[in-house]
């Protein structure tokens, strides 16, 4: 993914699909799914499904904003294991996706329940969770601050979820190692460094981040890559060790974003002022690409989100079933094997 000579190259290209996307039909630059605009209209089974789902999101948005990173959170862990198939949502087996040990913490199932049943109610039995979940995750977004952005649809629901054992990466990965994550996924740098743009909303438990704070790659010593100011003020919230009966203290990813759960571009400029709270983040300047890419979104929201709504598409592009493949299910939490019609 290297370019040759100056310009971000890579932004300016998804810059150019993804307007072409905007005011037309085809799948420019995405892989080739059998998903597509407006599905369920098109297909004459739910024409205002993607209006009934906006009136949902906004009715609880309005109460409690921090639902678009839970959503949006819930998309990554769905599509980076099985494929964005609604297999997160699943109660069984026992140990099913949602109880993994990188997914605890996760919200939002109760919404998308409640978003399931006022559609099924108009639509019964036509449109799928994974469509729900990519839906909801992208009307959130643009409730916090961002335009909104075609979602290609047509998904059908995973029959199975996969064990708890199958994990999503540490935030203490390494670049190389998150980079080769998403290539196997079929995602590039640019769409890497457009989709942990997400993080400039939502918080983190301290866990993830002591390493960082007191012990950076076995050194006794802290990140040496993070901002002082930043270092003191993570410490005091992120003791070494939690005393007995003490919880794991919850910390805002983006100090700017904070309980406003806004959309905006400041992630990017707290990765340039080495200001980032997780460790994943501060290694988007570990390449020229990514650094160079970084700069760009942080000087300008509307490349990011631009580049946004189409890694977005690109990541809701994984592992999809269409056609016959799969299920549409009538609750998103069980399949129809396990959920029979009374």
């Amino acid at each position: 993914m290297r370019r040759d000579g100056g310009g971000c190259v890579l932004v300016l290209l998804a810059i150019v699909l993804i307007s072409y996307l905007s005011v037309s039909n085809a799948q420019v630059g995405l892989p080739k799914t059998g998903l597509v605009r407006q599905f369920y209209k098109k297909n004459d089974t739910c024409a205002d499904v993607e209006e009934f789902i906006k009136h949902q999101v906004k009715l609880f948005w309005t109460k409690d904003r921090s639902i678009t990173p839970k959503l949006l959170r819930l998309v990554y862990s769905d599509c980076f294991v099985t494929g964005c198939d609604a297999s997160i949502l699943l109660d069984k087996p026992d140990n099913p996706e949602k109880k993994a040990p990188q997914n605890i913490g996760l919200g939002g199932f109760v919404f998308i329940d409640q978003i399931k049943k006022v559609v099924e109610s108009r639509c019964p039995g036509v449109v799928s969770c994974a469509d729900i979940l990519m839906l909801a995750a992208r009307d959130a977004v643009h409730l916090a601050g961002a335009p909104s952005y075609p979602v290609l649809t047509g998904r059908r629901d995973g029959l199975q979820s996969s064990a708890a054992s199958v994990d999503l990466p540490s935030p203490s990965i390494s670049f190389d190692d998150a980079l080769s994550l998403f290539e196997s996924k079929g995602l590039n740098v640019l769409d890497m460094v457009t989709l942990l743009g997400a993080h400039t909303m939502g918080s983190t438990r301290c866990r993830y981040i002591l390493d960082r704070l007191y012990n950076f790659n076995g050194s006794k010593k802290p990140d040496p890559s993070m901002d002082k100011t930043l270092l003191d003020e993570l410490r005091n919230k992120c003791p070494p060790k939690t005393r007995k009966g003490q919880t794991d203290p919850l910390v805002f990813i983006n100090k700017n974003s904070g309980t406003k759960y806004t959309f905006n571009n400041s992630y990017y400029s707290h990765v340039l002022n080495k200001q980032a709270v997780l460790g994943i983040d501060q290694l988007l300047l570990s390449t020229e690409d990514s650094t160079d890419i970084t700069q760009e979104f942080a000087d300008g929201f509307e490349d990011f989100r631009r580049s946004w709504a189409f890694s977005m598409n690109k990541m809701g592009s994984i592992g999809v079933l269409t056609g016959t493949k799969g299920e549409i299910r009538r609750n998103c939490r069980l399949t129809n094997a396990d959920n029979p019609i009374q």
